[in-house]
């Protein structure tokens, strides 16, 4: 069936489901560029939908269906073409199924409806999965996956909706009770049914040159699938799945390099991706996928993206000293700073302000502020109390302090991991200056902070997830301050460790909006864990991600040499170790028989 390219009686099913009930923008820019395409859109939230999210769905369609959260998208499809009627759906050119699980338009749908009016077809998708000689479901009855439009976006011509089959076929759907069924008994083989039945289909996004191989076209090759092939979707998952997943098919570049093409090079608002992903998923997916690390020059300066006349943002630098011994190697790094920025020193008493001072005089700079803090909450509490009142002054800040490890010997142990913290904060003018218009070329960057440590007994820190002994008393802080996203045991925070790092003040509005005080710190000596100093260092990223913006690594170019030898060497190290005992193997292989020994 060929549709001619002036009609466009179509109706859509629009299956949507939010954790919060929350109607996201990228949803309702979905649903207004559908819209052109289409006469009739059937909303059906599954499970719970705020005021707010109806009033956004209302604005758009006046059909929108609420039902339980049961069956997966595939139950809620069959609800909504029952809600519309079969008989009804015979009185459209086409009928669509998609949902909320897609960036979109990149492109105006209205290009893929064109292309695919032409086409003599029963009906037809946006992409297809290519075919997997195996049954990872237990489902299929098949005994393998074939080939088969992806159900995100599937369209129905009126040849297949007035057959007896398509009737059929939702009518005697069985009862979906979890994911595999949904893939199983739907996704994986509705396509081969009814092609083995003679009706005919085809994907929009067709790649026909990498027929013969197993593949997800939109997890596997975004980019070139916008790009090339002008799909106008993407789907969010690719933004959060597991890592692992991305390590198995490639080398991890694909959802870096297909979020650039779409910012850079698409009309697609890029910022409606961080909008969602900040708000619904775990921050440590995302800074894997997106690639958020952040290596800069220390010898020539970055320009910024923005025009020639952004406001060039205020900027300070906040600093505690509590060894005096080191107060000259703080005011060295220190002294870096652009000469416009405004230096705050923290230090416990008069006594070490003098020795403090005498050293940062020796900078060629009228901008700095002492201030006496007291000796309680470390390099803490002098920088949520002491210097509160400062932090609305200033668009971005950097937090450092005098780092000086005692528990950890030889002494070289502790000085390499300060070393670390200040190289990759402050290293010299130029990178500074680059840190900068980094936070000017990303405006949903809101903190950045040097790696985590790898040598010597910093090492196990890896292993745990950087939470150590620390996460409950950092989810129960979570909670007090009403900082509502995903937190997980398993899933590592992107967090300062050394407690050095750049901030965008706008970024950490809660915490500050707490309004600290020094009472709420322990008393020295303290423990080695488990305090609300070890919580808050654990905290800042999801204040961050909570304020709607995202968390990084930064290094400097010259550290990044090092980081980079480090973790060759622990990784080949590691390796040989474990395949002494498994054998050689893939990495998802070896960590399956290493689990198993």
């Amino acid at each position: 069936m060929v549709i001619d390219k002036e009609q466009k009686n179509r109706c859509a099913i629009f299956v949507y489901y939010d954790r919060d009930g929350i109607v996201d923008r990228y949803i309702t820019t979905f649903l207004i560029g559908l819209k052109k395409c289409v006469n009739r859109i059937v909303v059906v939230c599954n499970g719970d939908i705020g005021s707010e999210g109806m009033e956004a769905f209302r604005s758009i369609t006046d059909e929108v269906l609420q039902r339980p959260n049961e069956g997966y998208d595939i139950t809620a499809y069959k609800y909504g073409l029952e809600h519309v009627s079969f008989e009804k759906l015979t009185e459209y050119d086409e009928v669509l199924l998609t949902n909320s699980t897609m960036f979109g338009p990149i492109y105006p749908f209205e290009e893929m409806f064109d292309e695919m009016n032409r086409q003599d077809v029963d009906f037809w998708g946006m992409t297809t999965f290519h075919e997997v000689p195996f049954d990872p479901f237990g489902t299929i009855e098949y005994g393998y996956i074939p080939k088969h439009i992806q159900s995100f976006f599937m369209v129905f011509r009126r040849s297949l909706c007035c057959s007896e089959d398509f009737v059929n076929y939702w009518n005697n759907l069985p009862k979906i009770t979890g994911y595999n069924e949904a893939i199983g008994y739907f996704e994986t083989v509705f396509t081969k049914k009814f092609s083995d039945k003679g009706y005919k289909w085809r994907a929009y996004a067709q790649s026909e040159e990498l027929e013969g191989y197993t593949y997800d076209p939109l997890r596997d090759y975004p980019k070139y699938m916008i790009e090339k092939k002008r799909c106008p979707v993407m789907k969010k998952r690719s933004f959060f799945h597991d890592y692992g997943e991305a390590l198995s098919r490639s080398g991890g570049e694909a959802v870096k390099e297909v979020y650039e093409y779409i910012d850079k090079h698409t009309d697609y608002d890029a910022d409606l991706i961080w909008e969602a992903l900040l708000r619904q998923n775990n921050q440590a997916d995302l800074k894997k996928r997106l690639q958020s690390n952040y290596i800069l020059s220390s010898r020539k300066e970055i320009m910024t993206e923005k025009e020639a006349d952004v406001k060039k943002p205020k900027t300070a630098l906040i600093v505690h000293v509590y060894y005096d011994e080191l107060a000259g190697f703080c005011a060295k790094y220190a002294d870096n700073m652009p000469c416009d920025s405004d230096i705050f020193v923290t230090v416990p008493n008069e006594e070490k302000l003098a020795i403090v001072k005498k050293e940062f005089e020796k900078l060629d700079r009228k901008n700095i502020d002492y201030r006496i803090v007291g000796n309680i909450g470390r390099d803490v509490a002098p920088f949520l109390v002491g210097c509160k009142d400062i932090i609305d002054d200033y668009d971005i800040i950097c937090k450092v302090h005098d780092k000086k490890v005692y528990q950890v010997m030889p002494m070289s142990v502790g000085a390499s991991w300060g070393y670390k913290c200040f190289e990759n904060t402050l290293k010299n003018p130029t990178f500074i200056k680059n840190v900068i218009n980094t936070f000017i070329n990303n405006p949903r960057l809101g903190m950045l902070a040097p790696p985590i440590p790898n040598h010597a007994p910093y090492y196990p820190t890896t292993g745990k997830g950087e939470w150590g002994d620390n996460f409950k008393v950092t989810k129960e802080l979570a909670d007090s301050l009403g900082i509502n996203v995903d937190i997980n045991n398993d899933k590592e925070p992107v967090a300062p460790l050394g407690s050095m790092f750049w901030f965008r003040t706008k970024a950490l509005k809660t915490l500050f909006d707490h309004d600290w005080e020094y009472s709420e710190f322990p008393p020295e000596p303290i423990e080695t864990d488990a305090t609300v100093l070890h919580a808050l260092e654990r905290l800042y990223p999801f204040c961050v991600q909570y304020e709607g913006y995202y968390s990084g690594w930064l290094m400097t170019d010259t550290y990044a040499r090092i980081e980079m030898t480090n973790w060759k060497f622990i990784n080949d190290k590691l390796i040989q170790a474990l395949k002494s005992k498994t054998g050689n193997c893939s990495f998802n292989e070896l960590l399956e028989r290493t689990r198993a020994l």
